[in-house]
């Protein structure tokens, strides 16, 4: 079936591959309507690493629970590979959500008999049992027999330790593990309890005591938030035996995450951080529309969401080639057009519906797929079954498959393929990522995503991605420092600078508005950043204030003449609860509820009430 998602937990081994990190320099690009050949090897030289390198867009890769046995990656793997500096997000898959109670859990029990595997299922050894050597360790520090947190819940702390802009997300359910979701999310005092258990178990730390580690507040600090993998609420489509209710999964999926929004927050305002929720968001439309996943409410939840761009094909059409993350539609494709997909058009199903692209990331895949029998060269063509794989027929790491045959990659389609006379294998290179890392950037998307690290261990794939998001202006949604605002940012004063008068035709709130595009409102002129629709401005960050219309100031949005009397100006940096006032760009701004580093008037529904001029 397109689109699975499949992230099997193989415990296979293979040898550690370790070489020295060299990213691709720059490639030629094909012509129009035509796909080159390239060399198996090039030099190149390495990106640089720090913060800077991410420029205010998102970086996020998926960590495998699994992936500390028979692959033999852990957390230290991405030190050593020097993308630590350049990742903000780290997501660590899976937190499972237990059959009987509905909650979050731990247990050290193997996938079990019934459908799909999934009921009771845990690795608490691989969380927090672990003990690592001076030699693994992220703080070349061994693990003493004694202390509650180990495993590579305590890596990752290290981790963040070392990197203080670093984001550590659990992520809960997966392919595997979406059984019990629909359950969970069944009523309000489902959701209140899961979430809450959730809550009380990552981010306040309490873990239970399971051979000698665990304990209240262990794993405190770890977790910076939820990332959610329900696959995929009211579509069959999912894992065999998961629970599906069609009619009511998207309506309360929404309500699940206002659930953890709220909890989140609520906790937030008791520690002063905050805490962040993404989600993984299916390609498929059939699924999206299932579940209601374009629906821009739902954003108000999520800080962002992770889009899909993989998997769009693969062996289980075994006797057909083609590519599985292409960025454009392939003309090529001879399937019916319901069966063809493409990452474009999976990025329309959302944004055409509202959603900020601002909002969204683009996954790429750290793996191929491909087929076996292959007697071409190019896309499309015929094959005789799966490809053999180390893990899994038809699935292999990048590592692996980038020195296997002849690399090809056609612009006009946005994918990359290899090619070795029997083989043929879909996946994504330096040249193929720099096109779509562009791509991101002109979308006014928010970053990258990544699945997952153990398949890239020299880290080339989010380092050459890391490097395109360094040149040129920020990105959308800043995340390395969130008091580092670009300097094309409103001043404080709403009014700016003089200017002639309005050429631009008046904002309409219906009209869909790209980077470049002006509008004049409330006797200004502003120019959109990024994709826009419905945002006013003046309360909305996409909008950049040219200045007023004349050499007057035009007239103030509210209509409050104001009363000169001002609060103390907001800052980034301060933590302001419900009730608190402060000025931004002279008006009196009053917190709606716990907020720190969101900036008055950012959005329509924000934190933050504006009270009218000062």
């Amino acid at each position: 079936m397109e689109l699975q998602h499949s992230r099997a937990a193989s415990n296979a081994g293979r040898r550690k591959r370790r070489t020295v990190v060299a990213s691709l320099a720059a490639l030629a690009v094909a012509g129009a309507g035509a796909f080159t050949a390239l060399a198996t090897s090039a030099n190149a030289e390495e990106p640089e690493a720090g913060t800077t390198a991410v420029n205010g867009y998102r970086n996020v890769a998926y960590f495998t629970q699994w992936g500390v046995y028979g692959r033999d990656y852990q957390v230290k793997d991405i030190v050593d590979a020097g993308i630590a500096d350049e990742l903000t997000h780290i997501n660590y898959a899976f937190g499972n959500i237990h059959h009987e109670t509905l909650e979050c859990f731990e247990a050290n029990k193997a996938q079990g008999e019934g459908p799909n595997g999934s009921d009771g299922a845990g690795d608490a050894y691989a969380d927090y049992g672990k003990s690592y050597t001076a030699a693994e360790s992220v703080s070349g520090v061994a693990d003493s027999w004694d202390q509650p947190l180990a495993g590579s819940f305590n890596q990752l702390k290290q981790l963040k330790e070392q990197n203080p802009d670093l984001k550590v997300m659990i992520s809960l359910g997966g392919w595997t593990w979406s059984k019990n979701f629909s359950l969970a999310a069944a009523t309000p005092e489902s959701r209140a309890n899961f979430v809450s258990s959730c809550v009380d178990q990552y981010i306040k730390g309490n873990l239970p005591v399971i051979d000698g580690r665990g304990g209240e507040g262990a794993a405190a600090g770890v977790f910076d938030g939820f990332d959610i993998d329900w696959e995929w609420p009211g579509s069959q489509n999912g894992a065999e035996g998961n629970h599906v209710d069609p009619e009511n999964d998207a309506a309360n999926f929404k309500a699940l995450l206002a659930e953890f929004r709220s909890q989140l927050d609520a906790y937030g305002a008791q520690t002063g951080e905050h805490y962040e929720l993404s989600a993984f968001l299916p390609a498929n439309p059939e699924d999206i529309a299932a579940g209601g996943w374009n629906d821009p409410e739902i954003f108000d939840s999520l800080d962002f969401g992770n889009l899909q761009g993989y998997d769009l094909h693969g062996a289980w059409d075994a006797d057909l080639t083609g590519h599985q993350g292409n960025l454009y539609p392939d003309p090529a494709d001879p399937r019916e057009p319901s069966r063809q997909f493409s990452i474009e058009e999976s990025l329309a199903e959302y944004t055409g519906n509202g959603v900020d692209p601002a909002q969204l990331t683009l996954g790429m895949a750290m793996y191929g797929r491909g087929w076996t029998g292959a007697t071409r060269s190019d896309a499309w063509g015929s094959a005789t079954g799966a490809a053999p794989g180390t893990y899994e027929a038809g699935n292999e790491d990048y590592d692996i498959l980038k020195n296997l045959g002849t690399e090809y990659f056609d612009e006009q389609v946005g994918a990359a393929w290899r090619y070795d006379g029997t083989q043929w294998w879909s996946l994504d290179t330096p040249q193929s990522v720099t096109q779509k890392a562009r791509w991101i950037k002109d979308q006014g998307l928010s970053g990258a995503m990544w699945w997952e690290l153990s398949g890239d261990e020299t880290g080339d794939l989010p380092a050459v991605v890391a490097a395109e998001f360094g040149s040129g202006d920020p990105g959308p949604d800043p995340t390395d420092d969130p008091t580092d605002e670009p300097t094309d940012e409103p001043t404080d004063d709403p009014t700016g600078p003089p200017a002639d008068d309005c050429t631009s035709a008046p904002w309409d709130a219906a009209a869909v508005y790209t980077g470049g595009d002006t509008a004049s409102h409330g006797g200004h002129e502003w120019e959109a950043r990024w994709w826009t629709q419905g945002e006013t401005p003046g309360g909305a960050d996409v909008w950049a204030d040219l200045g007023a219309c004349s050499g007057d100031p035009g007239p103030d949005p509210t209509g409050d003449p104001g009363t000169g009397d001002c609060p103390a100006a907001w800052t980034a940096g301060t933590a302001y609860t419900g009730g608190d006032e402060a000025e931004y760009g002279g008006h009196v701004w009053r917190a709606k509820w716990w907020t720190q580093g969101d900036t008055p008037g950012a959005g329509e529904w924000g934190p933050w009430e504006d009270l009218g001029a000062c």
